[in-house]
């Protein structure tokens, strides 16, 4: 199964639109899409601490890669930010843009469906490159990063929210939301993702571990599902990832809780 199959094999997007519209027929605000649209470790707060990175007075051209259902898009609109989204997953592409019209507040962002060792864009015509739990499905992460040098801007930022190998990966339990196996589950460890970043010429690397703050919110979503609130709900990460949630759900406290996972912010520059 190909990477973009395992995100739209439960995603109806027009089925999705058309439960959103009935449950906020006058528009939805952030945080009543966030079940739905910041389907990341941490949710809406996660993308409110990575998003302290960007600076209207330098940060004009932004692209997130893996934008999904673009809850991070319209989160970094509000704020003033105008994004570029791409995702190899034409459904979620699908979903961001219907989602832009549900919004409470008109959003325009262009969405790209494309691949990320491929980005379709010019040498150095970006500012920023935001990655939010997506780098960890690139298999030829490498490539990824060489692209993300080539269209970066001298001085440019690469910015990252990712699930990265923990000192247990013999420990790692799947389904997780982001692979139903191995097969599509990329992760590298932290130590590996500096050195990576280093030999495409990335510097003034700086990594923060957010895995204590990611499992007690994990363990918190946990509890709500067990307690049924999740399926009372209006919206929920169930729309898209279907009956599969609940295990994805529960395998991420297990594998935060035994360290086969860590969950890190990174900030680098394109020298």
């Amino acid at each position: 199964m190909s990477i973009d199959k395992h995100y739209d094999q439960s995603l109806d997007p027009s089925w999705i639109l058309g439960q959103v519209h009935s449950a906020y027929p006058a528009g939805a605000d952030l945080f009543q899409l966030t079940p739905l649209d910041q389907l990341h470790i941490g949710g809406i707060k996660a993308s409110e601490r990575l998003l302290r990175h960007l600076d209207l007075a330098r940060h004009h051209h932004i692209l997130d890669i893996g934008s999904g259902a673009g809850g991070l898009m319209r989160q970094a609109s509000a704020m003033g930010f105008s994004m570029i989204g791409l995702d190899i997953t034409h459904r979620f592409n699908q979903l961001n843009l219907g989602l832009n019209d549900c919004f409470s507040v008109p959003v325009s962002n262009p969405i790209i469906t494309g691949d990320a060792h491929h980005l379709p864009f010019a040498d150095q015509s970006l500012d920023l490159i935001l990655f939010q739990h997506s780098f960890l499905n690139m298999p030829d992460n490498s490539r990824v990063l060489s692209e993300c040098w080539r269209v970066l801007k001298p001085g440019g930022t690469l910015l990252m929210h990712e699930v990265v190998c923990g000192p247990q990966p013999e420990q790692m339990r799947y389904p997780v939301p982001w692979a139903e196996d191995a097969v599509h589950s990329h992760l590298v460890t932290a130590q590996t993702l500096q050195q990576q970043l280093q030999q495409a010429g990335f510097a003034n690397i700086r990594l923060d571990d957010w895995s204590d703050e990611a499992l007690a919110w994990r363990q918190r979503q946990l509890q709500k599902e067990d307690a049924g609130h999740v399926g009372r709900a209006a919206l929920s990460p169930a729309l898209i990832l279907g009956s599969r949630f609940a295990d994805m759900g529960k395998n991420l406290v297990l594998n935060l809780e035994a360290g086969a996972i860590r969950v890190i912010e990174l900030v680098a520059a394109r020298s």
